[in-house]
């Protein structure tokens, strides 16, 4: 069955500036807020556009790394904006509120604590706080790693709604990292909804050999933002038994760091 793409601009996109730029973003807004992916027809459809300068627009999207294309032909946001995007949220309230929640996190497991937001397939690490031990993580804040094979990132899908969640695991590509990857959108599926009646999310080695990790999921009211908290270390020293350990402190770190967001995020009247 042929998926239905929106016929008016999506809600969440913005209108268009009357200059280059203005129109630049208003093409990337409309790609952002789709809840499916939109190939150039669709697009063109939702701009005011002619053809021809939208086709030019794209095009310089993509090259300037801002729009990517898919197997199939429809868009997707490129990882620049992922860069743009880590920056911003370095300095943004999100992280203000989350950190004392992660130290604390850290400072009861002593392993690499994670905060990741969810961007399209992906999961951006926005804050880190280091392990005391001699051997730690290489992740660093603004890289990026796939959502279905890493903790955070499958915590931060489980709390998507499930119409959304269908449309984007249907734009992974299940690349095989370990020979414990994830390997088809079933298994995701099937695995999310553990997730949710659990309420966390676990990394066995699935990403890189030998490092696991257990994750619970974080999200806005309007689940505009929608993220995840991981605690994250080698193999040897976080076992099974460990990660079940941490699964209930990791729980309460992300379902503090919401009641805070619900707080100080709220709009005052």
């Amino acid at each position: 069955m042929k998926k239905s793409v929106p016929t008016s601009t999506p809600a969440g996109a913005e209108a268009a500036g009357t200059g280059t730029l203005g129109k630049a973003i208003a093409v990337l807004d409309i790609i952002a807020a789709s809840p499916q992916p939109l190939r150039f027809t669709d697009v063109l459809r939702l701009t005011d556009q002619p053809r021809g300068t939208l086709h030019r627009q794209i095009s310089n999207l993509i090259e300037e790394g801002l729009l990517t294309v898919n197997r199939d032909h429809s868009y997707g946001l490129g990882l620049r904006l992922l860069q743009f995007a880590s920056k911003a949220w370095a300095s943004n309230q999100f992280r203000s509120i989350a950190e004392p929640h992660i130290r604390k996190l850290h400072e009861a497991t002593g392993e690499t604590v994670h905060l990741g937001v969810l961007r399209g397939t992906e999961v951006i690490y926005v804050d880190k706080i280091e392990s005391r031990q001699n051997i730690r993580m290489v992740s660093q804040i603004g890289n990026t790693a796939p959502a279905w094979c890493t903790g955070v990132g499958k915590a931060a899908l489980s709390a998507l709604a499930n119409d959304e969640l269908q449309a984007r695991v249907t734009r992974i590509v299940f690349k095989r990292f370990t020979p414990n990857t994830i390997g088809d959108s079933r298994g995701l599926l099937d695995e999310i909804e553990l997730i949710r009646t659990e309420g966390n999310a676990y990394d066995r080695e699935e990403h890189e050999t030998g490092i696991c990790c257990v994750a619970a999921p974080i999200h806005s009211a309007d689940r505009q933002l929608i993220a995840g908290v991981s605690v994250t270390g080698p193999a040897y020293r976080i076992t099974p038994d460990v990660l079940q350990s941490w699964a209930g402190i990791t729980r309460i770190a992300a379902a503090a760091i919401m009641d805070d967001m619900a707080t100080q995020l709220s709009p005052r009247s």
